[in-house]
Parts: structure tokens; sequence; C-alpha cells
């Protein structure tokens, strides 16, 4: 026992880190956990992050074949998987240049529906800012005339001095350029 003892001593078993208890994840969310807590004991310690697999490309066609058969001798019974296995490469190959022929396509179309739906807000923003200037200017338009008319109608009823009016017209504008301020523009984030 105290050979034991000893022996566990000399390996570090009983002394210096204390041995964790073996735990066994049951789901994937319990291993995800295992291995979180164990990322996190040393957090000095840099995470392991895979790369991204690399996409599968079928091997290049030979440049040179060397062993063709000739034209004057029947095929051997071999030959056959020979040929069955060039031609099950070569269709591979093909699928992959089709398949990486239509990502491309989609591609292409993908930012050509982005740059039609970037063009259309734009139109359709352009088009709401005319809108907006113009009913500025019919409210503004509405506004002098009705200074205006009401200028007018002092200097009729009360023979005011036109530097009053010319005063309160400027007190106006004052108070229509701080009103016409928006303290938040709406639709942006």
């Amino acid at each position: 026992m105290a050979a034991h003892m000893q022996k566990n001593n000399k390996t570090g078993k009983s002394g210096g880190k204390e041995a964790q208890p073996l735990i066994i994840a049951k789901t994937p969310a319990e291993e995800q956990r295992l291995k979180l807590e164990r990322l996190m004991r040393n957090p000095d310690k840099i995470a392991p992050i895979p790369d991204r697999p690399k996409e599968w490309n079928p091997r290049a066609p030979p440049e040179f074949v060397r062993d063709v058969m000739g034209s004057s001798a029947g095929a051997g019974s071999g030959e056959f998987h020979v040929y069955r296995h060039l031609r099950r490469r070569e269709y591979q190959r093909q699928d992959f240049l089709d398949k990486m022929a239509d990502k491309q396509n989609q591609d292409l179309e993908y930012l050509d529906k982005v740059e039609q739906n970037k063009q259309a807000a734009e139109d359709r923003t352009a088009k709401r800012r005319k809108k907006r200037d113009k009913l500025k200017q019919k409210k503004l338009m509405i506004k002098k005339a009705k200074l205006e008319a009401k200028n007018k109608k002092e200097e009729d009823t009360t023979g005011k001095s036109s530097e009053s009016s010319e005063e309160e017209e400027e007190e106006e504008r004052e108070a229509e350029d701080d009103a016409e301020a928006p303290s938040f523009i709406m639709g942006k984030k």
C-alpha cells in the first residue's frame, strides 16, 4: 500500500493539480458546455478555431496519357475497369464545371438584383424629395400671401409704418425656420 502511494507521488497524480473527474457528455449541448468549461479554465490559452474546409476540386485531366490502347488489338478484360474509372472522373469534372457556371450566374443575377433595388429605392427617394420640396414651396407661398394680406389690412386700418411690419415679418421667418428644423430624421437608423 505504501509502495502504491510512493508510486503515485512520483508520477504526480496525488500532488500538484487536482484530478478532474471524468464526465461523459450525453447530449451535444453538454459536450459544448464541457468544451467551454475546459477553455475557460485557462483563458490565456488561444482557442482553436478550425479553418473553413476547402471546396472540392476535381483532378485535372492528364496532359499526356501514357497507356493508350492500340487500335489493332482488342481490349483486355482489365481495360474495362480503367475505362470506367476514367469515364466516371470525367463526368464528375463536367458536373463540377456546370455547378461552378451555375453559381457564377446566380452571383451575377444577385448583384444585378441588388443594383436594381438600389436604383428603385433612389428613384422613390428622389420622387418623394421632389414632392416634399413642392409642398414646402406651396406652404411658403401661402404664408407670404397671408402675410402680405395681413400687412395691407394693417396699413389700411391703422396706418402703421412699414418698419414694424418688417420686424414682424422677420420674427415670423425666424419662427418658421425653427419650426422647419426636424428634431429627428425618419427612416434613418
